[in-house]
């Protein structure tokens, strides 16, 4: 089941955009976004991020390379939350990052790289 939130999480016209080498690339709208589901953007030289929005409208946006098996499929892990911290499953063998830090929940000294996000009215 979707929960819809009672509320509209952001403006209509509100864009998601990442911090890159020191600028603000804009990324999507942030009517593309469903709260509690990934997608992949393409990021200049080819890297990929996985964006995410919280069902409270925040927004992240991870590496979309999984550091254990190298596909590129972080976008479409399971949402979830622990401790209070926001994270994403892996699809493949399931490690959980941290959505805000990068960082594996459950192998130390593992991360993939968050980006710096915000959501900007165009």
């Amino acid at each position: 089941m979707t929960l819809a939130p009672d509320k509209p999480l952001a403006p209509a016209d509100a864009e998601l955009q990442l911090r890159l080498d020191g600028a603000w690339l804009a990324l999507c709208p942030l009517a593309r976004l469903t709260p509690g589901r990934g997608v992949a953007a393409l990021l200049p030289g080819g890297r990929q991020a996985a964006l995410f929005l919280d069902r409270d409208g925040v927004p992240y946006a991870i590496d979309n390379r999984d550091p254990f098996t190298g596909a590129r499929v972080l976008s479409r892990g399971l949402v979830g939350t622990a401790g209070g911290r926001p994270f994403v499953a892996s699809p493949l063998l399931k490690q959980r990052f941290d959505l805000a830090t990068g960082h594996c929940l459950d192998e130390d000294g593992v991360a993939v790289r968050a980006y710096e996000v915000r959501l900007h009215r165009g």
